[in-house]
């Protein structure tokens, strides 16, 4: 199988994921033990609000009209109105869920920073202090709670170094005395469009303690996958034939082992980035971080289903086209994915 036929082949199952999910998704909202339209008629309401709510939201429509109509408003963008805020939720979506992805992608670009190199370091000398520590540097952020690592980042580095901030998304100087325009909703971007470089900064140093918190379980993952896997690569023939040739071993590392080992330490990054979307509320709620996560936890405890179904299909369209595009460098990494 070509590059070309591949991309086609993973782009066609995509949109076969982000087509399934949206029909369990309205599946879902037929089973739920709930009544969809007393929940948007607002509290005690009377028979005749439930009646003109139930006629707002088209549900004495059949079945299939409704997944049509449902599907057709997803696929729209038009995710309708929160039950409990009475609010688009194109607007909430819209100023959540940039917090969220800016966070995501930033802690996924430091776990393959640090789990991917590492790991390479430490396969290509095995017993050394590197192997060891990073051994046990990898045990321990796999092993360590989340929250326990958040409130130990914000103990050392804002409370007793006072070298990075303790919560928040920006400062409250730049909030009120010059608050940042909002373009594109992601901070740093936002601020590099309006040459604001203080924000940038300021964005920055509120990212790094989130960003480390949801970055140490897959930077511990990769590394040890990384290492597991380099470590077999390394006995090759092809490998010990480049060392005979004299070949330098920074090229030998990652020039000819470290590309045919990433395929799973990329896999596992991209999981991360999916479960950074929507588990990370703890991070979020720990460092006061206004995102997607907050957001659909409140959701889900009042039962609002638009914005629980909105969330769904926004978070598997991103995993998705993570997803794609992991696959895609992986491919052109390693051609030998494309061609099975």
């Amino acid at each position: 199988m070509g590059l070309g036929r591949y991309i086609l082949r993973r782009v066609f199952l995509s949109a076969i994921v982000v087509i399934g999910v949206t029909f369990l998704v309205f599946l879902a909202a037929q089973v739920v033990p709930s009544d969809p339209a007393a929940l948007y008629a607002g509290p005690r309401p009377s028979a005749e609000q439930i009646a003109k709510a139930r006629a707002e939201l088209n549900l004495d429509a059949s079945l299939p009209e409704r997944f049509v109509h449902f599907a057709a408003n997803m696929a729209s963008g038009d995710f309708g109105v929160s039950y409990k805020t009475r609010r688009l939720i194109s607007q909430d979506l819209a100023t959540f869920l940039p917090a969220t992805l800016e966070l995501a992608a930033f802690s996924t670009l430091i776990a393959m920073l640090i789990g991917i190199p590492v790991g390479a370091m430490a396969a290509a000398r095995q017993g050394g202090a590197l192997d060891r520590i990073g051994s046990l540097a990898s045990i321990a952020a796999v092993a360590m709670p989340t929250f326990f690592l958040a409130m130990l980042l914000q103990f050392v580095f804002a409370k007793w170094l006072g070298v990075l901030p303790l919560s928040g998304r920006l400062s409250r100087e730049i909030g009120i005395s010059a608050p940042l325009t909002s373009v594109t909703g992601f901070a740093l971007i936002d601020a590099l469009l309006a040459l604001r470089f203080d924000a940038f900064f300021d964005a920055l140093a509120h990212l790094i303690l989130p960003a480390l918190t949801l970055a140490a379980y897959p930077a511990g993952i990769a590394m040890r996958l990384t290492r597991s896997a380099m470590v077999e690569i390394l006995e090759r023939r092809h490998i010990l034939a480049a060392r005979a040739l004299g070949l330098p071993a920074r090229r030998i590392l990652f020039g000819h082992a470290l590309p045919n080992a990433v395929g799973p330490a990329l896999t596992v990054l991209g999981l991360s980035f999916a479960f950074a979307l929507t588990g990370a509320v703890l991070v979020e709620i720990i460092f006061a971080w206004p995102g997607l996560g907050r957001y659909v936890s409140e959701a889900i405890l009042s039962k609002d289903f638009p914005v629980i179904a909105a969330a769904t299909l926004v978070v598997t369209l991103c995993y998705v086209a993570m997803n794609l595009v992991l696959d895609l460098v992986q491919a052109m990494v390693d051609p030998r994915v494309a061609l099975k």
